[in-house]
């Protein structure tokens, strides 16, 4: 059996997945609405539903640079579980967007009730932070490396 992709919620086991979505609220954004920005207070997270959503970076005196597309069953944010709990990156709906909406305090107080569920929440939140660096290293090679990171990988 294949593992699912890391920053999809499949990779958690369906007990954490159930007890996760448990807590889930549907929200909709339509094209070109901002999630949130880099610097705000990260107190909330999201899953896709449908539709698709861009992670970028700030880059000063230029457009914010697009790091990665997010789609179905993906992990929108990770920094509400660092504090100071501020977005590291922005997100904005490249599509009309639907998503399960997690309040970022509740699943922290679930997690802090339960070592299983915080292990499992914490693993996955881990590898979807190792990807995003992974994606951006790759994405600013892209941008700023005088041949692109293919040369340099």
């Amino acid at each position: 059996m294949r593992t699912p992709f890391p920053t999809r919620i499949a990779a958690l086991s369906a007990d954490c997945r159930e007890r996760l979505m448990e807590h889930a609220r549907e929200v909709n954004f339509p094209e070109g609405a901002r999630l949130f920005s880099e610097g705000g207070h990260a107190d909330r997270f999201w899953i896709v539903r449908s539709g698709a959503v861009s992670m970028d970076l700030h880059v000063p005196g230029r457009q914010p640079a697009v790091i990665e597309s997010l789609g179905p069953g993906e992990l929108i944010g990770w920094s509400w579980m660092f504090q100071p709990y501020r977005w590291h990156m922005g997100a904005e709906a490249t599509t009309p967007l639907r998503t399960h909406e997690f309040d970022a305090r509740t699943v922290r107080t679930m997690m802090e009730s339960d070592p299983a569920f915080a292990a499992a929440i914490e693993h996955w939140v881990s590898e979807v932070l190792a990807h995003r660096l992974h994606r951006t290293r790759v994405r600013l090679l892209d941008l700023y490396a005088p041949y692109g990171s293919g040369n340099l990988l």
